[in-house]
């Protein structure tokens, strides 16, 4: 059965509404939250059992998160994939559905029917156009769900979908930003004749996959790695933290920049078919006197000289990782003199809506010096953030070679 939900409640039908909406939940955490709602719902609707699933978007399949009379849901795990079975057949068509009889024909997950539950009413979660899971309540007995049950544990369902999204974005974000930290380097290494400086900042919408990475190869060599993953919030975050922890692991088996980035993009391609990134990544040898650079997509380095100079470094550029399966990379091979300093950076730090690309990374090149490695980076993030509010996020990494 499906329902349009067009009908206005009547006076009682608001104050049993007031029962499931107060402010004493807003400053609920997401569990308590559904707890409290769970049972408020199943006491007003004089239901047996209410849970809640949230839509895991990454495997497509929705998780029971919070249940009131059927706790073994969540306790077990249960996971309903897209489409399939009652929750699923929701969350796909975004309509109530009404069971009123619960088989295995009907239902895909079998606790239900064990449960000996004979009814079910169930209803989308959908805030600002997006399913985030679904709300179902069932009975014990045979129970004909009316219209006003549907659209009070719609509108129930959509206060808590907005509740929980918003609680669930400030938990990604934190946790986003808290992995962020963990992942970039406490401590720049240091060696002798390089003078090394970094910065991080994340944009207006939260911690992103941006990472910069700097660490010693056992041949002596140092290796510099800049890297954005296309996406943002707490999963851009996780697949970030992977590709650090792979490229790291492969800089054991070659200090070849390229091999690098090509073991790191067959690793993506096999594990992880949906992640896109873009990396450059610097073999600094030991003699200190040359560099091997591969660049998979990234914007191009800009190196100023000893004579002051800078320019934006004309590479051999291949296409980012995850982008096209077994693509050959190439590796550039640059001179670095003693007093010049090399600058990697992503994106956030050079686009900006309302100006080209191509003029920013040009007051990016007029900006960079032969100075100190602090000096430039705090000269950088002075002419092209400023004051402002960065809409993506920054990572800024600048190594300088001392002079003789």
């Amino acid at each position: 059965m499906t329902f349009e939900l067009t009908d206005p409640f009547g006076d009682h039908g608001i104050r049993r509404v007031a029962a499931v909406t107060d402010e004493a939940l807003a400053q609920l955490s997401v569990d308590d939250l559904l707890d409290e709602l769970l049972e408020r719902v199943r006491d007003l609707l004089k239901v047996d059992t209410a849970a809640v699933l949230l839509l895991d978007h990454s495997s497509q399949s929705l998780v029971a998160t919070a249940a009131k009379g059927i706790e073994e849901e969540v306790r077990q795990g249960v996971r309903i994939p897209m489409r399939s079975g009652f929750a699923g057949r929701i969350a796909a068509e975004r309509h109530p559905i009404i069971l009123e009889h619960v088989d295995s024909t009907n239902v895909w997950n079998p606790l239900l029917w064990r449960k000996g539950i004979r009814s079910l009413l169930g209803v989308p979660m959908v805030t600002e156009g997006t399913v985030v899971g679904v709300l179902h309540v069932g009975t014990l007995s045979p129970r004909r769900f009316t219209d006003e049950d549907v659209k009070l544990l719609q509108l129930v369902a959509t206060r808590a979908a907005l509740a929980t999204r918003a609680r669930l974005s400030d938990a990604d974000r934190a946790a986003a930003g808290t992995l962020q930290r963990s992942l970039l380097p406490y401590q720049l290494p240091t060696l002798p004749g390089l003078d090394v400086a970094a910065r991080y900042v994340a944009g207006e919408g939260g911690v992103g996959g941006d990472w910069y990475d700097v660490f010693h190869l056992p041949s002596g060599a140092l290796c510099l790695v800049v890297g954005d993953v296309i996406g943002r919030g707490l999963n851009a975050a996780v697949v970030m933290g992977r590709l650090r922890s792979d490229l790291r692991a492969y800089s054991l088996e070659t200090e070849d920049p390229a091999t690098l980035l090509a073991k790191l993009d067959r690793n993506v391609h096999h594990f992880g078919p949906d992640t896109l990134a873009t990396v450059v990544c610097a073999v600094i040898e030991p003699s200190l006197d040359v560099m091997s650079i591969s660049v998979a997509g990234h914007l191009p380095p800009i190196m100023v000289g000893p004579d002051d100079e800078a320019s934006v470094l004309d590479l051999k550029t291949d296409l980012a990782i995850g982008a096209v399966p077994d693509q050959v990379r190439h590796s550039n091979r640059i001179t670095f003199e003693p007093g010049s300093v090399l600058c990697l950076y992503t994106d956030g730090l050079v686009e900006r809506r309302d100006e080209p690309i191509d003029e920013r990374i040009e007051l990016l090149r007029r900006t960079i010096s032969a100075d100190r490695a602090e000096t430039v980076c705090a000269s950088v993030m002075y002419q092209l953030v400023g004051n402002q509010h960065v809409p993506d996020d920054i990572a800024l990494l600048s190594i300088r070679r001392l002079p003789r």
